[in-house]
């Protein structure tokens, strides 16, 4: 290689340098988890509605059928924040997990007390070497499983936010999913619910690479509508090897007849704790690398992966 291309390499390369750091100055910066993510060893979705977003202690003052909903603050010490349990706040930026978890996530609603935090003491007081726990709250209430079908807003906020959780490494140790009182206003949707609801568990174990990741979900303790019994066979008949279920029914619920008390959500949790730590007895959690193969493809070459390319060239 001549002189003049070496010189006019080492400019180039100097020049795609500046550009680099130029861009990441671009970034978002909340598509970078916070440096306090290595810690995080054991990452856990919570996903759904209400119930798994949490209204424990949610006490509606409205009359007339006006909400004027207000979080009691009472926080069992079962739920009581652990520097060893950590929440995915809604910038992704591990932060230490305290009540309501959802907090920043299930906007517009009041929050209160849910199973996650109890379910993340539990686990630690059973099993202290498991490490520093990792909790994802995606949770909206008042969403029907439609909703959550794949490509769609909930489905892909999840994901995202999952793959962030995960963006430096770590555990995914089990999706923890409540949902379907929605889904009992119309024999419609109750009759849809089993398909909707495997083809979900497929759909993100598929798009999250971990196809033995446990999903424990919840079977329900109240409805909003006439065709519980039938969501809750839906439920109870899921047949997919890593889907465990935790019957809720049963448990004390609030005024509404729809929403489980904070006692009753600190039961749950202890309930989770129990079924993940049984899973875990037959099967490991999936750690997911990072890819190192190399992939080809069509689609356009962003920008960043343009200059990455041509500066590591000279080393492949």
């Amino acid at each position: 290689m001549s002189q003049f291309c070496l010189n006019f390499k080492k400019t180039m390369i100097s020049f795609l340098w500046l550009i680099l750091l130029t861009h990441i100055r671009w970034v978002n910066t909340a598509d970078l988890a916070d440096v306090s993510t290595s810690k995080v060893l054991n990452i856990f979705i919570l996903a759904g509605q209400s119930n798994m977003s949490g209204r424990g202690g949610v006490i509606n003052h409205g009359q007339n059928g006006l909400a004027n909903e207000t979080w009691d603050g009472v926080i069992p010490p079962e739920c009581q924040s652990n520097s060893n349990i950590l929440r995915l706040n809604a910038g992704l930026t591990w932060v230490e997990a305290q009540e309501p978890l959802h907090q920043d996530i299930d906007l517009g609603k009041i929050c209160g007390v849910g199973p996650g935090m109890s379910f993340a003491n539990s686990v630690l007081k059973r099993d202290p070497s498991i490490g520093v726990i990792g909790l994802v709250p995606c949770a909206i209430g008042g969403t029907n499983i439609s909703e959550w079908a794949r490509g769609g807003v909930l489905y892909n906020h999840m994901i995202r936010r999952t793959e962030a959780a995960l963006q430096r490494g770590g555990k995914l140790q089990a999706l923890l999913w409540y949902q379907g009182e929605s889904d009992t206003e119309t024999l419609e949707d109750a009759k849809l619910y089993r398909f909707r609801l495997k083809r979900l568990f497929k759909n993100v174990l598929r798009d999250l690479q971990s196809p033995t990741l446990p999903v424990i979900q919840v079977a329900l303790a109240s409805s909003i509508g006439s065709y519980m019994e039938q969501v809750r066979k839906a439920q109870l008949s899921i047949n997919l090897p890593n889907v465990r279920t935790v019957d809720a029914k049963g448990l004390p619920l609030g005024m509404d007849f729809v929403h489980i008390t904070t006692l009753a959500q600190v039961q749950l949790g202890q309930m989770l704790a129990d079924t993940f730590l049984q899973t875990q007895q037959t099967t490991q959690a999936v750690l997911l690398p990072f890819q190192t193969e190399t992939v080809t493809s069509n689609a356009p070459i962003r920008c960043s992966n343009f200059v990455m390319n041509l500066l590591l060239s000279p080393f492949r």
